[in-house]
């Protein structure tokens, strides 16, 4: 589509050229020290079920300006529950608004620890920022390839989107500037290859998607093409075509894509279209939603997107790459110099020394 291809050129335009000649690290490097207490991690998990018997368990990670409580508790949660599958849900610090680099350690941390509990590999459905920050964990942290076998995502980030571009013009959520079309984030994300061997990729998309934009076929934000992953991008149209469900309602209610995603963990390999039963078009909710309490529901999750959106920091630019996604970190290894926001410190030069921040000349030793 003309106009597609435009858009295209648009956000090749809007990338920094100092981004187009960053060196990121290699795909196999291994990931650095989570900067983040242990306890603090581990407090962003709620569980359910015995992840290490039956099914293959769940990580759920939530999209942005959102939380488990909020996306999960009223569907997914109950619809995997009442199925017999364990799950666990990582709630992403302020609500997924903040820098989308601390946000990737909480879902590393998740899959670690619910790998860990399952003795097992372990499946990923994600919504939005959570669809794509998986991979993120994936590529910077080698060790979570061999811990997922599925990752679905639901209309997810993967390439940004361009209706963040304006919104971001002058300040916005740090999130929101990371997923904007263009981000050095993104980037990063994509650099090398944007899957990854013995990992089944489901990608759910709609073609009304009003905030991961463009999304009208497989060449859009959502979709992913590169890399040895096994890879499977489907619009719900392709199921059901009158399908008209948007952005918020494929991540929490929309019963095609709780189809695809089903069939996906299921099933080895990605979900499968031809698989999926006419019957499901005449289907409004997906399993778990309460047609009842529907209505208060999807406010009462629409509200707080909108709250979370309103109490947001606003900055002028994106939080700069961790040191990590360049290779670059001090050889110390430690927590702090691997952090997204850690300053780099630098050796001071031979008759001076470190204090308080600064390189200041060596004094005589007092007798």
């Amino acid at each position: 589509m003309r106009w597609l291809a435009a858009a295209a050129v648009g956000v090749t335009l809007l990338v920094p050229a100092a981004a187009q000649a960053i060196h990121y690290a290699p795909v196999d490097q291994p990931g650095p020290p989570l900067s983040l207490p242990q306890d603090k991690l581990d407090a962003s998990l709620a569980c359910s079920g015995n992840p290490s018997t039956g099914p293959t368990p769940i990580l759920l990670v939530h999209g942005t300006a959102e939380s488990p409580k909020t996306e999960f508790s009223w569907n997914w949660e109950p619809a995997l529950t009442g199925l017999g599958i364990p799950w666990c849900a990582v709630a992403l610090p302020d609500n997924g608004m903040d820098d989308a680099q601390v946000a990737g350690e909480y879902v590393v941390n998740g899959i670690r620890t619910l790998h860990t509990r399952a003795g097992r590999r372990i499946d990923v459905i994600g919504h939005s920022q959570g669809g794509m920050l998986p991979r993120w964990g994936f590529r910077f942290w080698p060790e979570t390839r061999s811990m997922v076998d599925d990752l679905v995502g639901l209309s997810p980030s993967n390439h940004g989107t361009l209706t963040a571009v304006p919104v971001c013009a002058v300040v916005c959520p740090a999130s929101f500037h990371q997923q904007a079309a263009g981000s050095q984030f993104l980037a990063a994300l994509n650099s090398s290859r944007e899957t990854f061997a013995g990992i089944s990729y489901t990608t759910v998309y709609t073609h009304t998607d009003w905030v991961v934009t463009p999304n009208l076929d497989d060449t859009g934000s959502s979709s992913l093409h590169t890399g040895d992953g096994q890879i499977r991008n489907v619009a719900i149209q392709q199921v059901c075509p009158l399908d008209v469900n948007e952005h918020l309602g494929v991540g929490t209610y929309d019963p095609v894509a709780w189809a695809l995603a089903l069939d996906a963990i299921v099933h080895g390999g990605p979900a499968d279209p031809a698989r999926i039963p006419a019957s499901v078009c005449t289907q409004l909710l997906m399993p778990g939603v309460n047609p009842a309490t529907f209505a208060t529901d999807e406010a009462s999750f629409a509200a707080a997107v909108a709250s979370a959106i309103a109490a947001a920091p606003q900055i002028p630019a994106e939080p700069p790459l961790a040191c990590y996604v360049t290779a670059s970190c001090p050889a110390s290894g430690s927590v702090e110099s691997a952090g997204a926001s850690a300053p780099t410190t630098k050796k001071c030069k031979k008759g001076k020394h470190r204090k308080h921040g600064k390189c200041v000349k060596k004094g005589k030793k007092k007798r």
